[in-house]
């Protein structure tokens, strides 16, 4: 692929939060942007040089992004396969469509996984697929107690059931109404934690180094980004294993992967959870504590750049602002004290433009960076405390 240079435009599918911050990077490169988004008020719309109001498969909208763009990305993975599909027609498109599906559909994705397992060396945990009565009836007993999960359209916590029985599993997806699921067998979860890597069209890999993520309810919490958040050896294992599941399915773009770490007979082990075809929540302290952020190196392999090789310069912590704290205990809604939050060392606020705080709704996020790790610490500590955040741990 030639490479795109600065001055073309860059479109990129999704006007939320991970759109806005990509639009961001590209500006700062020297690109204009685009971005199809059906919201008038959405946080990359906002910002972007145009705005495409349509619904991601409007034929008029996609074939407007595609005369305005020399190539395309994707903010999140729930935008349609096949409009994707339909703009790699006449535009680089990077991730392309047929990994994005497989990131749509949890049983592809697990399919893909176990069939990494041999390169990557690590494998999903054990599941069953159900998509009918029969399948129901035939999961194993040894699955339970454990976790149904829709196939499709779940995110943060949402379309996920624990479940102890085989009644409790009955009785789950019925409420589901019957669609496609995975039953995961429940582990024994130490930790969780995450890679990002990026892979260019010509197929050159760099990564990050693997970071701990804490989740409450579902929903990130914390990112730990700094030497030894994690055993040396998993987290080569981790990085290894990213590095596999995107090579396996020949993936352009920037790509996260999560895995779980478990007790197992002979230590901690990894299992591969989930994968994400686009830069993700735990990497956003990228853009505080790395000479180049998961944002910069999307832009660099979609436009077919070389991928230099990030570089952190600072240990990080990175703190999930929700809608939550725009509201006191009351419910009486209020904002968060930032004047005081940041005259806090190392502190790096990042809104993202979002003009009605709700609970659960991703508003922003915090990274704390400083020379040394106890000094990041404790400025993240005191950031949780002042704005009544969890899982700092």
């Amino acid at each position: 692929m030639k490479p795109i240079l600065p001055g073309a435009t860059l479109g990129v599918m999704g006007g939320g939060q991970l759109g806005r911050m990509f639009v961001h990077a590209a500006q700062r490169l020297g690109y204009f942007t685009a971005v199809l988004d059906p919201d008038p008020h959405s946080p990359a719309g906002s910002v972007s040089h145009h705005h495409v109001q349509t619904d991601y498969t409007d034929p008029q909208g996609l074939t407007r992004l595609a005369e305005l763009s020399a190539a395309i990305t994707t903010e999140f993975e729930n935008v349609p396969a096949p409009a994707l599909a339909q703009l790699a027609l006449s535009r680089p498109v990077a991730p392309g469509a047929a990994c994005v599906a497989i990131a749509q559909d949890r049983i592809e994705e697990k399919a893909h996984f176990h069939a990494c397992a041999d390169r990557s060396g690590v494998d999903c945990a054990p599941h069953a697929v159900i998509r009918n009565p029969a399948e129901l009836l035939a999961v194993a007993d040894d699955l339970l107690p454990g976790i149904l999960k829709t196939a499709r359209l779940g995110y943060d916590g949402k379309g996920q059931v624990r479940v102890k029985t085989r009644g409790e599993l009955a009785a789950a997806w019925e409420a589901v109404r019957q669609v496609p699921c995975v039953l995961e067998k429940m582990l024994p979860l130490v930790a969780e934690c995450s890679v990002l890597v990026a892979r260019g069209h010509n197929g050159q890999v760099v990564s990050y180094p693997p970071q701990r993520n804490v989740h409450v309810d579902g929903i990130l919490a914390v990112t730990h980004a700094y030497a030894a958040c994690l055993p040396a050896e998993l987290a080569e294992r981790a990085e290894q294993a990213t590095r596999a599941i995107a090579e396996q399915i020949g993936y352009v773009g920037l790509l996260c992967v999560e895995f779980f770490l478990v007790q197992g007979q002979q230590g901690l082990e990894l299992v591969v959870n989930e994968m994400a075809p686009r830069p993700h929540n735990s990497g956003h302290h990228t853009i505080d504590a790395f000479d180049h952020s998961q944002f910069d190196l999307q832009v660099h392999a979609m436009a077919g750049l070389p991928l230099p090789t990030p570089r952190q310069h600072s240990p990080a912590l990175m703190l999930n602002l929700l809608g939550d704290i725009w509201f006191d205990a009351q419910g009486h809604e209020r904002s968060p004290d930032w004047a005081q939050l940041l005259g806090i060392p190392g502190t790096h606020l990042h809104l993202y433009g979002k003009t009605e705080a709700r609970h659960g709704r991703k508003m922003g996020h915090l990274t704390i960076t400083g020379p040394e790790l106890a000094a990041v610490q404790a400025s993240a500590r005191r950031c949780a405390d002042l704005l009544g955040l969890p899982g700092l741990s």
